[in-house]
């Protein structure tokens, strides 16, 4: 009776085995452009993906216009994570995705930021006092982000005062890096970069009301490169299950 039990046993391990194997045989990489703002999340969300069907995503950081410029002049992306939703839309028209494929997978919010603790007051006064020699943010022609940075400043009446001190960074990820290296004192970034866990992780930051900005409506597109290839469906799938949802909630994001 041992004996048959032990065979039984390794029969369902050898079957096993041979099921894995065959998804694996399956499995195929994803080339993902992602904007910046959401490096964290797509990191944490890339993990599950790759568990949950097999498939890898190969991820790429960037500025959304940047990523434009690529996609358009051939760049082997298969699905894009714009942090707009124009550049999608645009990239829809000039027959650059699949049709119908387009689907706001997040809605970003605008944090000002500082690596010092208590710089940064949860009203945004620091910005009227102007006590700091550098406030950086993402490039407004590449980055979505820059962008609603600078109309908030506007709408706020601060930005004569605050232009001569911009230090640029071409993406939202660069302008985050020089507020944490301390080349800037403080600085206007995803609030997914320095949000997790329902707190900010360090230093002292004010969530800037989005009335203050145009809505940042996040868009993910099949791109054409990727209209044939199973991983991408499945990631541009997986973009909207409960999984990624629970994970774009935490860093902060709306839905």
């Amino acid at each position: 009776m041992k004996r048959i039990s032990t065979t039984r046993t390794l029969a369902r391990f050898v079957s096993m085995a041979l099921l894995l194997l065959g998804a694996n045989a399956h499995a195929d990489v994803v080339q993902v452009a992602v904007a910046a703002n959401f490096t964290a999340p797509v990191k944490v969300i890339a993990a599950s993906f790759e568990k949950d069907t097999g498939h890898t995503a190969a991820l790429s950081f960037g500025a959304t216009g940047k990523f434009y410029a690529q996609i358009k002049s051939g760049a082997p992306f298969e699905v894009f994570l714009s942090a707009d939703d124009e550049t999608p839309l645009k990239l829809e028209k000039e027959g650059a995705t699949v049709p119908g494929s387009r689907v706001t997978y997040a809605i970003g919010k605008l944090a000002l930021w500082s690596a010092t603790p208590g710089f940064v007051d949860d009203k945004g006064e620091v910005l009227k006092r102007g006590n700091f020699k550098h406030i950086a943010i993402a490039a407004p022609k590449l980055a979505p982000y820059g962008e609603a940075a600078v109309e908030a400043m506007t709408r706020l009446g601060v930005w004569a005062a605050l232009e001569p001190k911009l230090v640029q960074g071409e993406s939202i990820g660069q302008a985050f890096n020089f507020v944490a290296t301390g080349n800037a004192e403080l600085g206007f970034v995803a609030l997914s970069q320095v949000f997790e866990g329902g707190k900010i992780k360090s230093g002292s930051a004010w969530i800037v009301p989005a009335t203050l900005y145009s809505p940042l409506r996040q868009d993910a597109v099949l791109l054409a490169k990727g209209k044939d290839s199973k991983a991408a469906a499945a990631f541009m799938a997986y973009l909207k299950s409960d999984t990624a949802r629970a994970v774009i909630r935490s860093f902060g994001y709306e839905l």
